[in-house]
């Protein structure tokens, strides 16, 4: 293994293959830039002016908000000099980690990576305050619940993220938040969750934020053992998804082991002949596509019946506008053999013990002013913002629980 010269010598790994080098390895050390005193043996030094657009490779991206301290101790030395003076071993390193952060109040890292799936080790703390940090990747994948810690805690947390495009975004928010430390790791045999589905499951950009589909926030239900790989697609159907290539594309990634979750049906009932399809017939065979492909790769294919629009009758039940596409996948699962996440369901209960009001907060029923992005506000009954994504990812992660589908149960937080 080729390593980076100089005194960064541990702090980026890299490969060689087909005579180009790939990274394989990166540790950075967030805090004020105090020269050589500031400098911790196998991390890269990143300071709250460290920006990507300026360093290139790393950085925060132009525009973040973002500060940086360094503790002192109650004798007043920073626990840099101290460890400095004296021999640095591990002890001293995580002391060091600990007594230097950067404070991202709205700010995003890059860091340019080949395209694959990467471990990450986040450490997040604070010696004299507490702190509460949110961590997405991308375009807003929450990759885990919100850290927290207490005065002289301080938090190393893991999780997995897919990188897409040569470029691994993370973007920090929160009241008080912190980072110390991250370390990235590639990580290409961890196993992975694809899933294949419509607005419902995608990725939402930023622009459109509160907007939200529930693969979005799935990632944070697992420990780092799984990675989620969301492939779904606004305005997809089970026709169009495998007729764009978007199947293939999956399939190029799988691994014997991994999962394929599977979600459509909204623009299936659409009459398009591009993406439309008859319950029975059409769309029960384009859905097999996808469990034929998934088991030919030695993969695991689950159904998901199609999430509820928000439509009530006059007693405050849900009104059920999918139909028999909901009852086409129930079949499907059985004749089969295929586990079945009846989200159909689930969502039912879920935002009718929401009520009509109450559901408002699930779906993207914005006021006018509420939100940056919606100026002018925006009734839909269809779409979802965080709040109901969030609750959706929830279900999905309480349904493997109840399936007991492994080795997924035992990789959720």
């Amino acid at each position: 293994m080729n390593k980076a010269q100089g005194s960064q010598a541990v702090a980026k790994e890299v490969t060689v293959e087909g005579g180009k080098e790939a990274v394989t390895h990166w540790k950075f050390n967030f805090g004020p830039d105090s020269g050589s005193a500031g400098e911790i043996d196998g991390y890269l030094k990143v300071s709250a002016s460290t920006t990507y657009e300026k360093q290139g490779e790393y950085g925060f991206e132009s525009g973040s908000l973002v500060y940086e301290k360094q503790r002192i101790s109650e004798d007043g030395v920073s626990d840099t000099s101290r460890t400095n003076n004296g021999k640095q071993g591990q002890a001293n390193v995580s002391a060091r980690l600990r007594s230097s952060f950067c404070i991202p109040l709205k700010a995003s890292f890059i860091i340019e990576v080949p395209d694959g799936t990467y471990q990450v080790l986040l450490t997040a703390g604070d010696d004299f305050a507490e702190t509460i940090t949110r961590v997405k990747a991308g375009e807003g994948r929450l990759m885990l619940p919100t850290i927290r810690t207490l005065p002289g805690q301080c938090a190393e947390v893991r999780f997995s993220v897919v990188v897409r495009g040569g470029k691994l975004r993370l973007s920090f928010s929160g009241p008080a938040p912190r980072i110390n430390a991250l370390e990235i790791t590639l990580a290409n045999q961890t196993m992975t969750v694809f899933l294949a589905g419509d607005s419902t499951v995608t990725d939402q950009p930023e622009s459109g934020y509160p907007y939200c589909g529930w693969g979005q926030l799935l990632p944070a239900q697992f420990k780092h053992d799984v990675a989620v790989d969301n492939h779904a697609q606004s305005g997809r159907s089970s026709r169009s998804f495998i007729n764009e290539g978007r199947l293939d594309a999956i399939l190029e990634k799988m691994k014997p082991e991994d999962f394929l979750f599977i979600q459509f049906g909204h623009n299936d009932e659409k009459p398009d002949p591009d993406r439309g399809t008859e319950p029975f017939t059409t769309y029960k065979e384009y859905l097999k596509k996808y469990i034929d492909a998934a088991r030919e790769a030695k993969a695991h294919p689950v159904l998901v019946t199609p999430v509820h629009r928000r439509y009530f009758a006059d007693d405050g039940t849900l009104t059920d506008t999918h139909g028999d596409y909901i009852v086409a996948v129930r079949e499907l699962a059985k004749e089969e053999g295929v586990p079945l996440i009846d989200l159909a369901e689930r969502s039912r209960i879920l935002f009718e013990q929401a009520g009509i009001e109450g559901s408002k907060e699930d779906f993207m029923w914005v006021m006018p002013g509420e939100y940056v992005n919606f100026p002018a506000g925006v009734e839909d009954n269809t779409h979802f913002q965080e709040r109901g994504a969030r609750r959706l990812a929830m279900q999905v992660a309480e349904t493997i629980r109840e399936l007991r589908l492994q080795p997924l149960q035992m990789y959720l937080r």
